[in-house]
């Protein structure tokens, strides 16, 4: 579905009439969790804000945003810049609080009631800070740090050049500031793990150079390996970062690398099908609900989206945007999806029970990451 200048500006009136009621009753149910949307502006080194579908404003002075990411934890907001600044701010005031730099190059951070995380690049290191950006220790690894997550009482990270998995205890057992001591470290997993996730109790570590998934399980601390195979028994040999995967409860939904297809593999990774996209798929993202995947495109598919329905696995939808498309994220709380179209300095915005473009908001410079906070949470 081609989406001309001119047409779009037809859109933006027609639906918002004839979805009036709807949309009404949408913000009445909603009325006491309002979403507020946070935008990273790649190459300005801020953050867009959106309200009520409208720009609000820029936090600004994030540091290298080439690759930041956002997360929300309670009423705090956190960012990691690509130069390794852990920035808190404010998500209701728009301000930042403080910043700490842990390095020069770190991509990873997980958080919880106590403590802040963050995995290395450049400085090798695991370094863990309080909820305020105080430092309180930094674990040295001689190794890129990727994949760090918290189960329980435990922190796990994968050493990208030690080919190992790292298992931190914390020895307080997560009743106050964290007193962690390594654990458990599982050597030569696989070759070159680049990220990981957490399911249940199985961290999955993914691999550069291995056709394999190392699984740690984490209440036994047993390691072992996981084939993915394709219908002809074949092994994927190369696979994108966890972050670019969708589970739902019926199927696992992997972004092919190279191939014009998304893989489709029950939660225990037995093969069920191949879809065929239009081009070489690198996001997948799984509405709230589970009945729809967005898919998002690299090289001439670029500005390119497609909706993938979850029961059929067929495609159902397609939409082309006037510049490349970087991210997608679906509402929780309303029937909308926002998708970044970066060459536009644009935020799209789809009403999913129809399918049609209901705004653009525009005065978002270079778009790429989309992140919500539910006020009222």
């Amino acid at each position: 579905m081609k989406l001309p200048t001119l047409f779009t500006g037809l859109l933006l009136a027609i639906p918002l009439i004839s979805s009036a009621a709807s949309d009404m009753q949408a913000l009445l149910k909603t009325a006491g969790n309002t979403e507020k949307i946070f935008v990273v502006e790649r190459e300005s080194e801020s953050l867009a804000v959106i309200e009520n579908g409208l720009p609000r404003g820029h936090i600004k002075n994030m540091h290298n945003m080439n690759h930041g990411v956002v997360k929300f934890y309670g009423n705090d907001g956190y960012v990691i810049s690509r130069d390794g600044y852990i920035v808190k701010f404010d998500p209701e005031k728009e301000v930042i609080l403080k910043e700490y730099k842990t390095s020069d190059s770190a991509i990873g951070f997980v958080i919880n009631d106590y403590y802040v995380a963050v995995a290395n690049y450049d400085k090798k290191s695991v370094d863990i800070l309080d909820r305020d950006l105080n430092p309180l220790q930094s674990f040295q690894t001689g190794s890129k740090n990727v994949g760090i997550k918290i189960y329980k009482d435990y922190l796990v990270f994968s050493q990208m050049d030690n080919d190992t998995i790292t298992v931190l205890r914390d020895k307080n057992r997560g009743e106050k500031i964290p007193d962690f001591e390594i654990y458990k470290e599982f050597e030569h997993v696989g070759v070159m793990p680049f990220d990981a996730m957490i399911k249940d109790n199985h961290y999955i570590a993914g691999f550069f150079q291995s056709p394999f998934f190392g699984v740690v399980d984490l209440d036994t601390m047993t390691y072992k390996k996981i084939n993915i195979l394709l219908g002809d028994r074949q092994p994927v040999l190369k696979v994108p970062h966890f972050g670019f995967w969708s589970i739902s409860n019926g199927n696992v939904f992997i972004p092919a690398v190279g191939d014009n297809k998304v893989l489709v593999y029950t939660p225990d990774f037995k093969f069920v099908t191949n879809i065929e996209t239009e081009g070489l798929p690198v996001f997948t993202s799984l509405s709230p609900d589970e009945k729809y995947l967005a898919v998002t495109f690299s090289g001439k598919k670029f500005p390119v989206i497609q909706i993938i329905d979850t029961k059929t696995l067929k495609i159902i939808k397609r939409f082309e945007f006037d510049g490349k498309v970087l991210h997608v994220r679906w509402s929780k709380q309303r029937p909308n999806l926002y998708v970044s179209v970066n060459d536009a300095n644009k935020v799209a915005v789809f009403n999913t029970n129809g399918w049609w473009l209901s705004r653009e908001i525009f005065q978002i410079a270079k778009p790429s990451g989309i992140f919500i906070y539910e006020k009222g949470q």
